[in-house]
């Protein structure tokens, strides 16, 4: 709840800016508080933020809202393996070797 709170606080300071990048930027803060948590079960802090940022941008907009609708509760399987998922996409693999993070297999 407490995540879903500062994401609106975050569109309502954001007002003046174009709606779809808010939507978007959003999104994406809200389901960094769902993967985070699950990336960082196989890593330390620092890279499962990169990884994290790396599976995010990664993600189409309707996988942001279905990762977001997890918030304030534990990820479950079907959570997991959408992240595993977007993971082993090309663009997060790239962006997890430009960042230093090593790849999902």
């Amino acid at each position: 709840m407490r995540a879903l709170a500062v994401s609106l606080a975050a569109v309502l300071g954001l007002a003046a800016c174009d709606p779809a990048e808010l939507v978007q930027d959003t999104l994406k803060r809200t389901a960094h508080t769902v993967v985070f948590p699950v990336v960082n079960i196989d890593m330390p802090a620092e890279p499962a933020r990169k990884a994290t940022k790396c599976i995010l941008d990664a993600a189409s907009e309707d996988e942001l809202r279905l990762l977001a609708r997890d918030v304030g509760v534990e990820a479950g399987t079907a959570t997991k393996a959408t992240i595993r998922q977007i993971a082993l996409r090309p663009a997060a693999q790239a962006c997890f070797a430009a960042n230093g993070i090593p790849p999902v297999r």
